[in-house]
């Protein structure tokens, strides 16, 4: 950047003018991108940004150009609409003391388990539709148990203080019950069994990712269908992590949880919209009251 003085070249025309010295130097700088100097002219009340005559057509249409870019930008912050919820921690551990009180009961009673397990040929040719619920409460090992409640506490409070406490059980049950369901009927009519909370697990993991990716839509913002690779490829890198890999893992039914927990979660999010909407109306109508 340079100050007029007395060595400023005679033939110097206008090539903008803005309303503070920042703007002016801003819009100077594109014109050092393409190659050529500037001049401003500060005064208390604008910024004349000046350049040479024989450049000044090239200059007006790149300013132009970055005008017509700068347009929305930044963008405005993205905020989540909905209201923010205490942190819900009671019915997850709720939901561990019932699997620790099923994988006690797998050891005392082994009958336990071969009535609960999910099997497809039972479920399609014998109708015994409860194992699409009760192998969400089983576990093969130790190993299995213990990630899975672990696992549990967290993902289920997430997903609980996200959506509510109501709407958050209903979900996670529903994406977890069409998870298995949907693995069964896609091994069927092969000897399919299996068992496990993971489904669970992901199917929850499913449903943030699922919400998250509605948020972002539903946010008014420029370039926003990039930034649904954020939570997408977030919910896609735990269950490549951890539901792909490992001894007696169910990769398919971690796969239809999270496809499950995804969908509905997305669904999700379409119900408050709405609400969203009607808050920031009753607010415009507080401030104009």
């Amino acid at each position: 950047m340079e100050t007029l003085d007395d060595e400023t070249p005679v033939d110097l025309v206008e090539a903008g003018v803005y309303a503070t010295s920042a703007q002016g130097f801003e819009h100077g700088l594109v014109v050092l991108a393409i190659g050529y100097p500037f001049w401003l002219e500060s005064s208390e009340d604008q910024c004349r940004l000046m350049v040479e005559s024989r450049v000044a057509e090239v200059v007006a249409q790149q300013l132009a150009r970055f005008d017509g870019e700068s347009v929305n930008w930044p963008p405005r912050e993205f905020s989540d609409p909905t209201p923010r919820r205490k942190f819900e921690i009671l019915t997850p551990l709720m939901w561990c003391v019932t699997i620790l009180a099923s994988f006690w009961s797998q050891g005392e009673w082994p009958r336990w388990t071969a009535i609960g397990v999910l099997d497809a040929q039972a479920v399609f040719e014998r109708g015994k539709w409860w194992r699409v619920v009760t192998a969400l409460f089983l576990h093969a090992d130790v190993g299995h148990f213990v990630s899975n409640l672990v696992s549990g506490i967290f993902v289920f409070s997430a997903v609980l203080t996200t959506l509510n406490l109501r709407r958050g059980w209903s979900l996670l049950i529903l994406s977890s019950v069409v998870g298995v369901l949907t693995a069964a009927a896609m091994t069927y009519p092969s000897a399919y069994r299996s068992l496990g909370a993971s489904t669970a697990i992901f199917a929850a993991v499913g449903l943030l990712t699922g919400r998250a990716l509605r948020s972002v839509l539903r946010g008014v913002r420029p370039y926003r269908w990039r930034a649904l690779f954020i939570p997408l490829a977030a919910g896609l890198t735990v269950l490549g992590l951890y539901g792909a890999g490992g001894q007696q893992v169910d990769v398919l039914a971690h796969l239809t949880g999270f496809a499950a927990g995804l969908a509905l979660g997305f669904a999700a999010g379409l119900d408050e919209a709405p609400h969203a909407s009607s808050q920031r109306g009753s607010q415009a109508a507080r401030l104009f009251s």
